[in-house]
């Protein structure tokens, strides 16, 4: 914030939650500058068959996102869900998504009306004006954390009262730096968001090259110019002539693993739990016994990730959701089949059905590139160092990310709370804009 200077002079709230606030600032409650909850009665002249906007929680995004996209009749949606108007300012009120940000100034109504999940808060400022403003204080870390504070209820269904909304003191500067506000956080805000996606796209060119070399390895070696030769399966092409193209069976079998009841697990490993248990999506919790003694490749056999690779090493339980596919050694390297695998994508295996399957045979029959037991070692050992240069730059770009977070968050709650002065603030295309992690 040192590139943001503060107000000259500061004054006591009288509101411990507040602090000091700036000397023309007033300390007031949410209610006093809002209505929540605004009455139906106001749609009593509009016919059944009006055609309005319809909110469902997953078309209210977080940082102010919302599809508008949905629309219903009001005949359909009037009872049994919260009315919002245009312009209105709604925030989710259950965990997790009020944790997670989601809320939204609500624009673009069809009617100028929407309805929504009964989940959120709706609120309709005095001042139409004062909308987005609004829309910052109640996405501000010291709001958010007050919040989580005062929720009631348990576990997944902890909701933040209307109460604790309408009686939450914030500051509030002169009617005409309101907006002025807004639109400085609009600006920068947009600013880092750009910066974040950049980031994101990164780490996701960089798995996409990840996969890429592992598959680009595994299936053409690692000399340019070796001599190749079609391989008799289509998704393997050419391969190098010294290497053999098989089905897994030759080498290999297969099983399922065993059931495990659902009262000998926990989701935390500890001294007693300690061994990892193995199910159709990959770990899942840990158990006191252990079915897997050897070195093996293990396979989700069952759910939606379906035909995850894993080469476990370890003392494990593997669960009758997943294959144990165990190979001979002196043929095949685990860790070189387990890339193998994973460059396959096993899941466009599993049957399509309302819960997703892979056979053992299926996976038995694939066809695999096997080159000199030595060379899949070497293969290895080159996947492995380049995985992490691949991994390094994307734990730089999500901490990239991160510091981009913290200071779109820090830079809102000191403009809503008066600790930067933006008064003076023009936005300006060659302004510096902050750095990214590279």
């Amino acid at each position: 914030m040192s590139r943001y200077k503060a107000y000259a002079e500061y004054k006591d709230s009288g509101v411990e939650l507040l602090e000091k606030i700036p000397l023309e600032w007033n300390a007031t409650r949410i209610k006093f500058i809002s209505t929540l909850n605004s009455s139906k009665a106001e749609l009593r002249n509009l016919t059944p068959e009006t055609e309005v906007t319809f909110l469902p929680m997953e078309a209210i995004g977080e940082q102010g996102l919302l599809d508008t996209s949905r629309t219903k009749r009001l005949g359909d949606v009037l009872d049994g869900y919260t009315y919002i108007g245009e312009g209105d300012v709604c925030i989710a009120k259950i965990t997790p998504c009020f944790e997670n940000g989601k809320g939204a100034v609500v624009t673009g109504l069809r009617n100028g009306i929407a309805f929504a999940t009964t989940e959120v808060i709706p609120l309709r400022c005095h001042l139409k004006t004062d909308s987005k403003f609004l829309y910052y204080i109640l996405t501000s870390a010291p709001f958010n954390k007050n919040a989580e504070g005062s929720m009631y209820g348990a576990g997944g269904q902890k909701r933040v009262s209307d109460n604790f909304v309408a009686n939450y003191h914030v500051a509030m500067p002169p009617e005409a730096i309101r907006p002025k506000i807004a639109k400085f956080l609009d600006h920068e805000t947009a600013k880092i968001d750009a910066l974040i996606e950049k980031q994101q796209e990164l780490i996701k060119l960089l798995k996409e090259k990840r996969q890429a070399v592992i598959s680009h390895a595994v299936t053409k070696g690692l000399n340019p110019n070796a001599p190749m030769r079609h391989s008799g399966v289509e998704w393997l092409g050419e391969v190098p002539v010294h290497w053999k193209v098989s089905p897994i069976k030759w080498y290999a079998s297969i099983k399922s693993g065993e059931n495990l009841p659902v009262n000998e697990i926990e989701s935390i490993k500890d001294e007693n739990f300690f061994y990892p248990v193995y199910g159709g999506n990959g770990i899942w919790g840990y158990s006191k016994e252990f079915n897997l003694k050897n070195a093996a490749i293990i396979i989700g056999r069952v759910g939606a990730l379906c035909g995850n690779v894993h080469a476990v090493k370890d003392l494990s339980w593997i669960s009758d959701n997943a294959l144990i596919l165990n190979l001979n050694i002196s043929v095949l390297s685990l860790d070189y089949i387990a890339l193998c695998l994973g460059a396959r994508d096993l899941n466009r295996l599993a049957d399509k059905n309302a819960q997703p399957l892979i056979t053992g045979t299926k996976v038995m029959n694939e066809c695999v590139p096997i080159p000199p037991i030595d060379e899949q070692h070497q293969i290895e050992g080159r996947i492995s160092a380049m995985m992490k240069q691949f991994e390094m730059l994307s734990i730089q770009a999500e901490s990239g990310i991160a510091l981009l977070q913290e200071r779109r968050t820090a830079l809102i709650s000191a403009a809503v709370t008066g600790k930067i002065d933006v008064r003076d603030w023009q936005p300006s295309s060659t302004s510096t804009q902050p750095k990214a992690a590279a």
